[in-house]
Formats: structure tokens, sequence, C-alpha cells
């Protein structure tokens, strides 16, 4: 059972991947370098009945099933069980974002209420990752007892905050967003896979 649910990890950058690849595919003129992820589901979209059940409700249930995989590993650690629950938040703010979708285009001059709190979770979603990834920066050596995944994890929360920064400019000019969202969401996916690939690793010794 443990494994299984420290699998779920693994599959997370897989299932975001196709996912998102196979929804884009349904629709037409939709740009991977341009346009958020989020368009998927927006209002109007021709997409937009069938990608929160794609991409954000599966997805919100993996990163669930593998927070209490975390959590189960390291019970007697309060800054592990802390990162469990960033992790569960972020499958939380999944379901958010694809029960609440964006307004069509995403950009709204007036955001609905509906726009309003998508974006809120998406900025939690940010935040749980980015929070969750630099306290393994610290536990990776307490617990894992190894240095390397300790830096992975530090090389990770930098790279999701320099991204982000480089989404905000990218909002600004009106081109590449959606290649520095996915960028962005793309490194903190993989630090979740490599914390799965660690965790089930020590599992076997």
């Amino acid at each position: 059972m443990q494994r299984t649910l420290l699998n779920m990890g693994r599959v997370i950058p897989a299932w975001l991947f196709f996912g998102v690849l196979l929804t884009a595919m349904g629709y037409p003129g939709y740009s991977h370098l341009d346009h958020a992820m989020s368009q998927l589901g927006a209002q109007g979209a021709p997409t937009q009945s069938y990608s929160p059940w794609l991409n954000n409700f599966p997805l919100g249930v993996l990163f669930l099933l593998f927070a209490l995989g975390v959590g189960r590993a390291f019970a007697t650690s309060r800054l592990a069980l802390v990162s469990a629950g960033l992790i569960a938040l972020h499958g939380l703010a999944s379901f958010a974002t694809g029960y609440f979708p964006c307004d069509q285009g995403c950009a709204p001059a007036q955001p609905s209420l509906s726009q309003q709190l998508h974006n809120l979770a998406g900025l939690v979603m940010f935040l749980s990752l980015t929070l969750a990834s630099a306290l393994w920066s610290l536990l990776g050596r307490r617990l894992l007892g190894s240095p390397g995944f300790a830096r992975f994890s530090l090389l990770c929360t930098l790279l999701a905050v320099a991204t982000v920064v480089l989404m905000a400019q990218a909002m600004e000019a009106g081109r590449l967003f959606g290649l520095y969202q996915r960028l962005n969401y793309g490194v903190s996916v993989l630090w979740v896979a490599g914390l799965a690939h660690r965790l089930l690793r020590t599992s076997q010794r």
C-alpha cells in the first residue's frame, strides 16, 4: 500500500504531460507556447466540459495520495508532515482550479468571481509545492542522509521562483506565457517525482 501511494508521485509528471497534450488536441488554434493551461478549461473553451476531468481532478487525487504516502513515511517528523500537508493542499487547490474555471482568455479586465477563485487556487498551488521543495532542501540531508537530494530540492525551489517571474513578464509582453508556465509547473512536478523516487529507494533498504 505504501509503495503504491509513493508511486503516485512518479505518475504525476506523465499524467500532466499527456493530459494537457491530449486536451489541447480538441482546442483549435491552441498554443502551448503562448496560452495558459487553464485556458483549456476556461469559460466557452471547446474543451471546457472535459478538461478538468482529464487534468485538474485526477491530478488532485494523485497529489492527495502521494501526500498520504509522504505523511505515513515520516509520521514522527513535524517538518516532513508539514511538507505532506503542503502537497495535499496543492491537490485540493488543483480541484479548485478545475471547479472554478477562468474567464474566456483567462485575463479579463474585470474578472468574475470564478476567475478570482481560480487565480487564488493557482497561487496556492504555486506556493504549496515551492514551500514543500524548500523544506526538503533541509530535510533531504536530515531525514534521508542525502545532500544530493537536498541540493536538488533547493535548485527546484529557485527555478520555480525564477520561472514565476518570467511568467509575470510574459503576461505583460503578451507572449510565451504558456512556455514559462509549463517550465514552472514542470520543475515542481519533477521535484515531486524525484521525492517519490528517493523515498521508494529508501524504503527498499
